[in-house]
């Protein structure tokens, strides 16, 4: 790379940042006004269908749920979900849309297939053109891609209401908030988003595969000539847009974002990756004007962006660098295995980086192919319980779980009570803390300790030695995590893989999202306390960089071990000439 390629690609990740910084007040403000029931500038249009939503489905909305009854409903909602999904996947093979009469799916994939989209997660061990039907993408798949990040959002949501309210039982009506969230936010956004899409070449209809003859036959080492292709059809802009803007990840095509009828052009990719930060980032705005302090909202937004930023460095400069083994063959500085060349070393680092710091798992390359250090920033993201920042509602109360410990270790130090916006931080603030944070890592270390000893979790690993480490740990860290990209080298439709990853996304999903709520009902009905000499500022450039040390310590102290004997082993190894 020239050094005019190389300020060219700080200069579109620069320009991309102020972007994104600039939606933040507006999205987080209309967020914000949907969630109070204030009226918005699409109020007139959709007033009507939701309260039409709220007769048929017999909702009372101005009935509000305590914690242990708005967590009956959420857990009721996705168990649900999971049946209904799961039949879809199985009896695929005789609903209709599905024109290359594709059989249902094996119990226990369909089983994997139908938690992870409900769980967010959208880990895919199936190739999507030559296993899913049209009907199963748009009334399966494409559905849980909405209801799971809604889901996400009720969860932050009430949150955000148990910090804010004083002496309050109730922190919402999940159907309500449920409604709102895919109504007023997912579903306008996203059809506007696919709009966008098609106008830059993204695919949209239901033909059968398209048959086409090459210009020039290809012989196979067997010596059979391939004179024609199967080229993938399907109704794609629908589904790829709200996979971004949901923080899902799960694509219609195996190469995900990398494939051009996902993601075409430079601008679709930036506009994808916008469609990924653009709810967690705002959303920091939203718990501002909610608390009625948007500086508190902004200290969180800098947390997360100066964190965004620093992995982001670190993962350009190790991309950039390239592969010294690779150098010797004669190419000199970065090198593009696994990456698309219309998005080049730029687009492929701020779309990896914004996918793992997310709860996405869209890749737009193959993170198999990154050089270690490369690929140790994407695990290390994903680790760091995605709260960088993070998916969709997820995001949110996992650094407001970080922020709680922060300021309790904070009170320990200078002798003082900890204090959180107004509310006094105990024990069982701590505690549910504590699960929010650990839960993901703590199944991972667990589960890759099991993959790493049993004969049916090693038969998997493509590659021998710290690479084959790294994929295990990768693949655990991201269904742990629900993030749902993968190191691509391990064969994760395995009945054995198959299982134990449903039931690490399972509970990394729910247990810290119950945990949430437990908080979230426990501090609503707290007194408010004003702020004193000894309260500690939170809303400071001093709270923000100690929020930041608090994350990082923890995944350090946490995942270092393993990310040692993984990819900074690789790294040595690589360095070494080997």
């Amino acid at each position: 790379m020239t050094q005019m390629e190389i300020l060219f690609d700080i200069g579109v990740m620069l320009f991309f940042l102020i972007v994104l910084t600039l939606f933040v007040k507006p999205l987080g403000t209309y967020m914000t006004n949907v969630f109070q029931d204030k009226r918005t500038l699409l109020s007139p249009i959709l007033m009507p269908i939701e309260n039409l939503i709220y007769k048929a489905a017999g909702i009372k909305q101005d009935e509000e749920m305590d914690w242990k009854e708005y967590a009956k409903a959420l857990l009721l909602f996705n168990g649900l979900g999971i049946i209904v999904l799961f039949l879809i996947l199985l009896l695929q093979g005789i609903i209709p849309l599905n024109p290359q009469g594709f059989p249902g799916f094996s119990l226990d994939l369909a089983f994997n297939t139908a938690v992870s989209f409900v769980t967010n997660t959208n880990w895919q061990a199936y190739s999507g053109e030559s296993a899913a039907s049209y009907l199963t993408q748009m009334s399966g798949l494409a559905v849980q891609n909405f209801l799971s990040a809604a889901t996400g959002l009720c969860i932050a949501i009430a949150l955000i209401r148990g910090f804010t309210r004083h002496t309050s039982q109730t922190i919402g009506n999940f159907w309500k908030d449920m409604t709102k969230s895919v109504l007023y936010i997912l579903l306008p956004i996203s059809i506007i988003a696919a709009l966008l899409l098609v106008s830059q070449g993204v695919i949209q209809n239901f033909d059968p595969y398209a048959n086409s003859s090459l210009l020039q036959p290809i012989q196979t080492p067997d010596g059979q000539n391939i004179s024609n292709q199967l080229i993938p059809m399907g109704p794609i802009a629908s589904q790829e847009a709200i996979k971004e803007f949901g923080t899902n990840g799960g694509g219609p095509f195996n190469a995900n974002s990398a494939h051009p009828f996902e993601n075409p052009t430079p601008l679709t990719n930036f506009l994808e990756i916008l469609l990924i930060l653009i709810i967690p980032f705002s959303l920091t705005y939203t718990f501002g004007r909610f608390a009625g302090n948007t500086r508190q909202g902004w200290a969180l937004f800098s947390a997360m962006m100066m964190l965004f930023i620093i992995f982001l460095g670190v993962m350009y400069w190790s991309e950039y660098s390239g592969d010294p083994l690779v150098q010797k063959l004669g190419v000199n500085g970065s090198y593009m295995e696994g990456k698309e060349v219309r998005f080049g070393i730029g687009g492929t680092v701020l779309f990896a980086v914004s996918t793992t710091a997310t709860s996405t798992g869209a890749v737009n390359a193959m993170h198999d192919s990154l050089t270690p250090i490369g690929g140790m920033v994407t695990m290390l993201l994903i680790l760091l319980s995605e709260d960088i920042p993070g998916g969709v509602g997820s995001g949110l109360y996992t650094i407001l779980a970080f922020a709680i410990i922060a300021v309790f270790i904070a009170g320990l130090m200078i002798g003082r009570t900890p204090e959180y916006l107004g509310k006094k931080i105990e024990v069982f603030e701590m505690w549910t803390s504590v699960l929010i944070v650990l839960t993901s890592g703590i199944l991972v270390l667990l589960f890759v300790s099991v993959a790493l000893v049993i004969s049916a979790g090693v038969s998997s690993i493509l590659n021998p030695g710290p690479h084959g480490l790294s994929e295990i740990l990768y693949a655990f860290a991201s269904v742990a995590n629900n993030n749902g990209s993968a190191f691509a080298g391990l064969n994760a439709n395995t009945l054995f893989y198959n299982l134990l990853t449903a039931i690490a996304m399972l509970i990394g999903r729910f247990v810290p999202a119950i945990a949430a709520l437990a908080m979230a009902g426990s501090l609503a009905k707290k007194k408010y306390i004003p702020p004193s000499i000894g309260t500690l500022p939170t809303h400071q450039i001093t709270f923000v960089l100690w929020l930041a040390v608090v994350i990082l310590i923890v995944g350090a102290l946490t995942f270092f071990p393993a990310l040692s004997l993984g990819p900074i082993v690789e790294h040595m190894i690589m360095h070494g000439g080997q």
